[in-house]
């Protein structure tokens, strides 16, 4: 297989259609083979026909330190119901091959790392557009991300409040696709004041500085969250009610996604 030099295009085509159609992209975090595998495809179908414009799909982890009990719970599902690496990639790959909605595997270095040094081409192969990796600081990234960049996968960042400027000069250096912007110190499904002028300061401010789409995520629960948060974002991440929407089945998944849709266009 020969090396792709470059991310592979997919996110920046999603982020900018988004911008064409006046509206902010739908950016949706879902894990891989929850409950099952088959469960688990069913609602991503359900929530990519209803309006996602960006998947994340969640590779379990058993020790998931950045998320909150929704996510936790999730994983453990996952897990048990024998989700792997290798396995959420080719849950991608299916995706792919039924949906045009572009996908990021979403996930810990401890997972990822131990996959091996094929994990790039084996995602690529999939036709996943890129990488985001919660819990690997840029100065340690660099083989897996090189990797990622020789098979055209696109490498998400993370800045979150806390991060210092030096950090999140490093961070961007090395980001393609989108920026993650996580919203509020804590983890995901935590309370979010979508009115704080913090907040929305540090999303101008990361815009300006990025030249890169600027998703914001962590605590997004209501479509009145993502309209509020469209307004001064390039995308709306949206996990935790997601999830627990979807235990109620693929129509109710189906019924948020289309609501918080709507909510994206400014």
């Amino acid at each position: 297989m020969t090396a792709v030099t470059g991310p592979n295009g997919q996110l920046a085509a999603r982020f900018a259609a988004a911008k064409a159609d006046g509206r902010a992209a739908l950016v949706a975090y879902l894990t891989g083979y929850d409950p099952t595998r088959q469960a688990s495809l069913d609602r991503v179908l359900a929530a990519c026909e209803a309006g996602v414009d960006v998947l994340e799909l969640g590779v379990p982890f058993s020790d998931p330190t950045a998320d909150g009990p929704t996510i936790q719970a999730a994983m453990v599902r996952a897990l048990a119901s024998g989700a792997s690496v290798a396995g959420v990639i080719a849950l991608a790959g299916e995706i792919r091959r039924r949906i045009d909605v572009p996908v990021v595997l979403f996930g810990y270095a401890n997972p990822l790392l131990r996959f091996g040094p094929t994990l790039a081409a084996t995602a690529a192969a999939a036709d996943v557009a890129g990488l985001l990796v919660v819990d690997l600081p840029p100065e340690h990234a660099g083989e897996l991300r090189g990797a990622a960049s020789e098979h055209g996968l696109d490498w998400v960042g993370l800045v979150a409040p806390t991060t210092t400027r030096p950090r999140r000069i490093a961070v961007l250096a090395n980001t393609t696709g989108f920026v993650y912007a996580v919203s509020l110190t804590g983890v995901t499904g935590a309370a979010l004041d979508v009115d704080d002028t913090r907040l929305q300061q540090n999303l101008g401010e990361l815009r300006a500085a990025s030249g890169l789409p600027v998703a914001v995520g962590f605590g997004v629960r209501t479509p009145a969250d993502v309209k509020a948060l469209a307004r001064h974002a390039d995308g709306v991440v949206v996990g935790s009610a997601l999830i627990e929407a979807g235990e109620r089945g693929p129509a109710a998944l189906a019924e948020l996604v289309a609501a918080m849709r709507a909510a994206t266009r400014r």
